[in-house]
């Protein structure tokens, strides 16, 4: 998995999963993923060794996708994007206005 798709699927993760990890876990994938600061920049930050930092996140990454193999969230609600793109497909603007209305329902 490149790089770019990485980043993307943990985000994804962790907006579904986040407040499971500790806190300690959840800054550090954060700020390496959503901040995009290397190893080094997060050590420095948060005064622990760049081991620490790659330990912490290989360990809550790993903890997301276990957290996904078990609940998939991030699964169905790219099912449903899916399928709500479809369904807004050649119709109507009072439908769309709809399913825009159940989209927001749903999600």
């Amino acid at each position: 998995m490149e790089e770019l798709e990485k980043s993307i699927r943990v985000n994804k993760l962790i907006d579904f999963y986040g407040n499971l990890l500790t806190k300690h876990q959840e800054e550090i994938i954060s700020l390496y993923f959503q901040m995009d600061l290397s190893l080094s920049e997060i050590s420095e930050q948060l005064d622990i060794s760049r081991n620490g930092v790659y330990d912490a996140l290989k360990k809550g990454v790993a903890l997301l996708e276990k957290y996904e193999e078990k609940l998939h969230l991030v699964q169905k609600d790219e099912e449903l994007e899916k399928f709500f793109s479809k369904l807004k497909k050649n119709c109507s603007e009072e439908e769309l206005i709809l399913i825009n209305k159940i989209e927001s329902k749903v999600k």
